[in-house]
């Protein structure tokens, strides 16, 4: 193995959003938010992005923050659907200790691309600094749904697995929308399934799971010109030393990056932590400063 160059400035900041009270974590609340403050005040802490909340759950989320510090506590607000997005934030913003600093919009069937963007101005005229990701749905609506988001200033949601096989897309299917999310200039988060660095089989289920630096690599690919068969190649690769590789070699292209790929909502913030410092792309040593989070191999 070669010496890499360092991935660059702070390439894995606020990676992993913590997703721990969705399937297959599963988490009660009650025990997921003592969690998160663990995980805030941990030497990882840099690692960590917002906790993922659906807004059902904020009236007990409220009670297990009482008497918290106002704004401490930031949250991605998953919304069934378009027009539940300002009763949402309305609801958020009663909660002293809660600072929204996400939202996540699902898509339901029979909602079609000309209703979602129009309602979602209206919705975040409140709060116009606030990341709004509307879940692309994986059918035919997608690529219309692309074009009405792109240059707008909201952001794509991709998801990339759950609870069964079929809710994983393939490599060929998760290349499409990465590249085609690169080259409208959309930004994306992706959710659910990346519990790996590297594209594997999961031993227990048999599930065919995306690894988290594989969809980096993609996306990083996607940005150079690359097309879906390219990406999809990288989405495929099982090889740690040649993902880990490529991602050391990212030098000055990591901030691009990252504008282009926000984050990932994971049930486990551990798993990605201790998987990093296995292939050495973080050392431990550098977290609790304020060095660069991405080092040499």
């Amino acid at each position: 193995m070669t010496a890499a160059e360092p991935a660059g400035p702070r390439l894995f900041e606020g990676l992993c959003d913590d997703a721990a009270v969705f399937p297959p974590g599963n988490l009660p609340l009650a025990q997921a938010v003592p969690a998160h403050l663990e995980h805030q005040a941990g030497w990882y802490h840099r690692l960590v992005g917002p906790f993922v909340v659906a807004a059902a759950a904020l009236p007990e989320l409220a009670g297990l923050l009482l008497g918290r510090p106002a704004g401490s506590f930031d949250v991605a607000l998953t919304v069934p659907e378009p027009a539940a997005v300002a009763g949402a934030l309305a609801a958020a913003d009663g909660i002293a200790a809660v600072r929204v600093v996400a939202v996540e919009v699902a898509v339901p069937a029979g909602i079609g691309a000309g209703g979602v963007v129009p309602v979602l101005d209206a919705a975040r005229a409140g709060c116009p600094g606030v990341p709004v990701f509307v879940e692309l749905p994986r059918d035919g609506r997608r690529p219309d749904l692309v074009r009405a988001l792109a240059g707008t200033g909201l952001l794509a949601k991709l998801r990339t697995g759950g609870v069964r096989a079929e809710l994983y897309p393939g490599e060929a299917e998760l290349a499409r929308a990465l590249v085609a999310t690169a080259r409208a200039g959309l930004p994306v988060k992706a959710t659910a399934g990346l519990h790996h660095a590297i594209r594997n089989t999961d031993p227990v289920t048999g599930f065919e799971q995306h690894g988290f630096l594989n969809v980096l690599t993609a996306v990083d690919a996607a940005l150079d010109g690359a097309d879906a068969a390219d990406a999809e190649r990288l989405l495929a690769e099982r090889d740690p030393e040649v993902l880990a590789d490529r991602i050391s070699a990212l030098a000055d292209r990591s901030a691009r990056l990252r504008e282009q790929f926000r984050s990932l909502g994971t049930c486990s913030i551990v798993e990605p932590l201790d998987e990093l410092v296995a292939l050495g792309l973080l050392d431990p040593a550098l977290l609790s400063t304020t060095a660069p989070i991405g080092v040499p191999r």
